[in-house]
């Protein structure tokens, strides 16, 4: 595929393509509109005005898109070839390693285990990247690709809360299967596809590059699905959602009798064993009546060899124990000669005494996505016939399988090398492919393993109590890690070893250990900020125990807390204003510096205000307070989710014993460069007008980021300031948490 050629191809025909749209809209409307008489009543006069004004500006819109193309067409030449003369480099490669901590990396360096690191680091530059408040990954990323804080991009946690029913949602897109319906022979038939609706804003800066004409091949940056148009290729990455339109839900059959075990994250499912067979079915997406499509399998089990000959959609895959399937291919039938394709791989667990049989969350088939995960649309599919399918799921390594204790240690791990293996082949491809232009891509691994392995290397987290002696490869799981990361910067390097080409290895936040969680619903109400309803279930879940009208804050999310603001919130009781302020600075005021009693450790270094934090248009759909963890605490599971305890601290024992959901202060990023760049607080914002400062392209004025000082090929700083940030500069670096100074 040549993606230069085909969007080329498709910018040539746009002005016809234009033209043919306006008139297939006007027709559209003026046969709608024959029928106008039925709808006749108070406006109807308006309506038909307006109908008739929309086909005129229809039609008017298709012909001056077609009479300006040439004159829009030169602009553009020459606002390209100026940006060409003054562009210093030929291509920028930004190689993304999610949430490598520069403590660790520091260390590793300093014990000869990271040599090509440190090589890069000896011909350019490493300094600490300072992160967003909060450090969290959607956060940081939308930071990364806007080049603005979040009060301008509107992401500033994974959830946000429903204003109207006070439920969590997911903050960068909503996904919805309602399909509209027309009734026939008394049934009610949907048609049309599910809604797909962005919600993060700003514009990427490889789309600011597209329109000087300069390519940009983007793969997995997190908080690009859905797709946007841009000169260039793109497979979206976090938030994309499986088959059945979750954000991954694993399935797990058991012949054990526990019906009554629930799950995060997955589904467990009762099978029985006959003889030696066991059927079942693979759960996909909604059919036309709302309920999960089914796909049958069969299971036939040799005790003898330890295998099971697992047979779906008349094919057989032999599996073997602790081994996974390759990717398998299900279809899900819809109607007459319909389908939905999805792929998962399966693990056999167990097949005797019991039978265990994990799957993967079923996710989009890259080869026929049945929604828009690439731009363009065939992207997708050119990577899946040049190497076969691949992870799709916006969070591919399935962290809740394991906290579940479904997964061991190895089958998370091979999830993780699997999904970062499949990556590298995208990368290198991109990376022989586009000599001229913009290469990004974002490598998951390391934020995933240091999530679920922290706990190795921390010997006073509490999930290591009561576990035997981990494996050396358990042991060694994240420093195994990090020396894998190493070879894939040489090898980058190799492909990026000339003048021309700007090379940049980053992370968009560190990682520190998760020993305790803090309730603050639980807090809220001790203190008088939340109450509960008298008659409340005890079990029941998201903030439906509470009474608002005695609320005036609660907790939702990972990032912080949430004031209930008359004529903003549903139920609202706090004035907006004066009232507002107050409780905002009181809560602020209260929450820093917070102490553990059971530790006696500090778990808040600081509350802040967002208000005060961001600068923007979307500043008020912020958490009110953004919570700046100490060392070793985060928001507690249950009121991440909008569930009660009965205690404001606690233990964390699950598998994911690491985190990065604290004072941005403590978890900076970090920054390697092919060059010397002279900076002493170079912060993630600055990567983006960076690339564009080297391009030639003029820096937009709403970017909050602003281009780093990178210097010539070869040339050295005049004073060593480089080393100096690395080590002493790095909390002021950090400090700056998302907002330009």
């Amino acid at each position: 595929m040549n993606a230069n050629r085909f969007l080329d191809r498709g910018r040539k025909t746009a002005p016809c393509t234009a033209l043919r749209v306006a008139v297939v809209a006007a027709l559209l409307l003026a046969l709608t509109e024959s029928r106008a008489e039925a709808y006749i009543g108070p406006g109807a006069g308006f309506a038909a005005a307006s109908s008739v004004f929309g086909i005129a500006l229809a039609m008017l819109a298709g012909m001056l898109a077609l009479i300006t193309a040439p004159v829009r067409a030169v602009f553009r030449w020459f606002r390209r070839r100026a940006a060409h003369a003054r562009a210093r480099v030929k291509r920028v490669v930004v190689l993304g390693l999610d949430g490598m901590e520069p403590k660790l990396t520091d260390r590793f360096i300093a014990e000869g285990k990271l040599p090509n690191l440190k090589r890069l680091m000896e011909q350019g530059c490493y300094h600490r990247l300072a992160t967003t408040a909060p450090p969290l990954s959607p956060v940081a990323w939308s930071t990364f690709l806007t080049g603005s804080n979040p009060g301008k991009h509107n992401v500033f946690d994974f959830l946000t809360r429903n204003k109207h029913n006070y439920l969590p949602e997911l903050s960068s897109v909503h996904v919805s299967s309602h399909r509209r319906t027309f009734k026939f022979l008394g049934r009610e038939i949907p048609y049309g596809a599910p809604e797909i609706r962005g919600l993060r804003r700003g514009k990427p800066f490889w789309a600011t590059l597209g329109d000087y004409g300069i390519f940009s091949n983007v793969i997995r940056v997190p908080i690009t699905f859905p797709p946007e148009r841009f000169r260039g290729v793109l497979l979206s990455a976090m938030c994309v959602p499986d088959l059945r339109g979750s954000q991954g839900t694993f399935s797990f059959y058991t012949t054990r009798k526990a019906e009554d075990v629930e799950h995060t994250g997955g589904e467990q499912i009762h099978v029985k064993r006959r003889g030696n067979v066991v059927e079942s079915y693979l759960i996909g997406p909604p059919g036309k009546d709302g309920k999960p499509i089914r796909t049958p399998f069969r299971a036939t089990i040799d005790d003898a060899g330890g295998t099971v000959k697992f047979k779906v959609c008349g094919k057989t895959h032999t599996l073997r124990k602790d081994e996974y399937s390759p990717w398998i291919t299900v279809d899900f039938k819809y109607g007459l000669m319909k389908k939905v394709t999805g792929i998962c791989e399966v693990l056999l667990l167990k097949t005797s005494p019991e039978f265990e049989l994990y799957v993967t969350p079923i996710q989009i088939d890259p080869a026929a996505p049945a929604m828009p995960i690439s731009h363009p649309g065939v992207y997708s599919t050119y990577l899946a016939k040049k190497q076969g399918p691949y992870a799709t799921l916006g969070l591919a390594e399935d962290t809740w399988a394991m906290n579940e204790k479904i997964l061991t240690d190895d089958g998370f791990l091979h999830q993780c090398v699997e999904a970062d293996e499949e990556r590298e082949v995208m990368f290198f491809d991109a990376l022989d492919k586009v000599k001229e232009g913009l290469c990004v891509c974002v490598f998951d691994g390391t934020d995933r393993i240091q999530h679920m392995f922290w706990r190795y290397i921390d010997p006073k987290h509490p999930a290591r109590a009561g576990q035997t002696e981990p494996s050396l490869q358990r042991r060694n799981a994240i420093e195994d890690l990090y020396l894998r990361n190493d070879e894939l910067v040489g090898k980058v390097m190799a492909k990026c070893n000339d003048r021309h080409t700007l090379l940049f290895v980053i992370s968009d936040h560190g990682f520190n250990s998760f020993r305790r969680g803090v309730d603050w619903n639980r807090w809220l109400i001790e203190n008088g900020y939340m109450a509960l309803k008298e008659d409340a279930d005890p079990k029941a879940k998201y903030l439906k125990r509470v009474d608002w009208s005695k609320t005036r804050a609660y907790c939702l999310g990972l990032a912080g807390i949430w004031l209930n603001v008359k004529d903003r919130e549903a139920q609202g009781t706090v004035e907006p204003g004066a009232e507002e302020n107050a409780l905002r600075e009181e809560l602020c005021e209260k929450l820093t510096g917070l102490t553990d009693p059971a530790t006696g450790e500090t778990a808040v270094k600081r509350a802040m205000d967002s208000r005060k934090i961001y600068r923007g248009p979307y500043t008020t759909e912020a958490p009110d307070l953004i919570m700046g963890y100490a060392e070793g605490y985060r928001v507690s599971w249950e009121a991440a989710v909008g569930d009660i305890t009965g205690a404001v601290f606690h233990d964390n024992m699950k598998a994911w014993s690491g985190d990065h959901c604290i004072d941005p202060s403590l978890v900076p990023g970090v920054m390697f460069c092919n060059r010397a760049v002279e900076a002493e607080r170079p912060r993630l914002m600055d990567i983006g007008p960076t690339a564009l400062d080297m391009f030639g392209v003029k820096v937009p004025s709403y970017m909050d980021g602003q281009p780093l000082k990178v210097l010539e090929w070869g040339q050295r700083p005049a004073a060593p300031a480089a080393a100096a940030t690395v080590r002493g500069g790095a909390t002021r670096a950090a400090e700056q948490v998302g907002v330009s100074a």
